[in-house]
């Protein structure tokens, strides 16, 4: 120990840290060992600290390779499920052409079979013509086999030229009927080489009547695809924009149809009924025409709702809907030059043109779907009480009447009384129109 000690202070010779106050001054007597079991200490820190460290920077690299490999293999599973969907895709197209190729394969087997039956009935008939024709013409050939007997056996026999004559006469009768017989046959199988090539010939024809009338159906297809395209598009946005305006496009609807519901004179159906129903293409038109008939109703209801704004010349928002200085502020102001015209915003009725207290020079107009726009502070009124207007007439002159600070519109909206931010009417229509 003595040595260890000694070897100690060699290398750590002992120290000594002085602490002075204002009245005394210590010291404190680090000893070779005190400095060697500090050492140590901090070194095992250090070494514990590396080894710490270490071990997380491999944890952090083993967890990054092990994010990557799965990003990696999320990345395959994702192309992977593309590549099954694009099959599936190209796999339903192609089971929707075999079903159609099929339809039309089915149609082309029963327009033949229909024109086989029609084939075999008339062969049947000419079978029975043409059995009829063979038992007369076996009796005929019987007769004149016996006719030929009974000549020989007269000429054999007879010796009178008045029974010789008679029997010549009989065989010119049984010649003169083979005869006959022979050309019914001819006119027979010509009549039967005739009707076949008639027949060789409707097959042909029914089969491009039938190739005709699928293209035609397929252009009607198309046409009612295209029709029924531009209707949903054009209906999408229209209804956006009620509905962001805060108005139910259905209830609008019902509101129009039952002030325009004037109907009468006679009316057919639209298209022909299979069976008291009606076919596909019926109901698709009528489907379509149900679409722009309610276009129709969305444009007039567009009329005579206030989407628009009251100024076409330039102004500025100066003060919005909402809480002001602790009051409602139940419009929105526009401001601009003194006398700026001031137009309606939708068809309506005025139901107060003159002096209101706060509005100054008020104007009220009363529109469908118990809509009310009011336009204060004016300069000067155009209209009066009773007036029918039309979006874009010109109501009066922008002022500073009322309660005002300066020259501008105040614009209100109310919907069953109650006020509404006018930029809701006004931002859905910007979204449109």
């Amino acid at each position: 120990m003595h040595r260890f000690h000694a070897a100690l202070e060699r290398h750590l010779p002992e120290q000594r840290l002085f602490l002075r106050s204002d009245t005394e001054t210590r010291f404190v007597r680090l000893k070779p060992t005190t400095q060697a079991l500090a050492l140590g200490g901090s070194a095992v820190v250090l070494a514990w600290t590396i080894v710490a460290t270490a071990i997380l920077m491999m944890d952090s690299i083993g967890s990054g390779s092990a994010r990557e490999q799965s990003r990696r293999e999320m990345a395959t599973y994702e192309a992977r499920l593309d590549s099954l969907s694009l099959e599936r895709d190209r796999r339903a197209e192609e089971a929707l052409a075999a079903q159609e190729r099929f339809a039309i394969a089915l149609e082309q087997v029963s327009a033949m079979q229909s024109a086989l039956l029609a084939s075999e009935e008339r062969r049947k008939e000419l079978e029975t013509g043409i059995g009829v024709i063979q038992s007369t013409l076996r009796r005929t050939m019987t007769e004149r086999d016996a006719a030929r007997t009974d000549l020989a056996a007269l000429e054999a026999s007879m010796t009178d030229g008045t029974q010789m004559a008679q029997s010549a006469v009989r065989g010119e009768d049984t010649a003169g009927t083979l005869g006959m017989v022979s050309s019914a046959l001819k006119r027979t199988a010509e009549e039967r080489d005739e009707m076949a090539l008639a027949a060789l010939g409707a097959k042909a024809e029914a089969d491009e009547i039938a190739y005709e009338m699928k293209l035609l159906e397929e252009r009607h297809d198309d046409i009612f695809t295209s029709l029924e395209e531009a209707v949903t598009i054009s209906m999408e946005p229209l209804d956006k924009m009620f509905s962001s305006a805060g108005l139910d496009p259905n209830d609008l609807i019902s509101q129009l149809q039952r002030g325009y519901s004037g109907q009468g004179g006679p009316l057919g159906p639209l298209l022909p009924a299979v069976g008291g129903k009606m076919d596909p293409d019926g109901a698709r038109a009528a489907k379509i025409l149900e679409g722009l008939d309610r276009m129709n109703l969305y444009r007039m209801a567009v009329e005579k709702a206030p989407f628009a704004i009251p100024l076409k010349s330039s102004f500025r928002y100066t003060s919005g809907f909402g809480r002001r200085w602790g009051r409602m502020h139940e419009g929105t102001d526009l401001a601009g030059a003194h006398g700026s015209p001031i137009y309606a915003t939708a068809d309506g009725t005025v139901v107060h043109a003159g002096w209101e207290s706060g509005y100054g020079n008020l104007v009220k107009i009363r529109h469908d779907f118990g809509i009310e726009t009011r336009y204060g502070h004016m300069s000067k009124v155009r209209v009066q009480v009773g007036q029918k207007v039309s979006r874009g007439d010109r109501i009066g002159d922008m002022g500073n009447t009322g309660r005002s600070t300066g020259t501008h519109l105040h614009y209100e909206v109310r919907v069953n009384g109650k006020a509404v931010n006018p930029m809701t009417f006004i931002k859905a229509a910007n979204n449109v129109f």
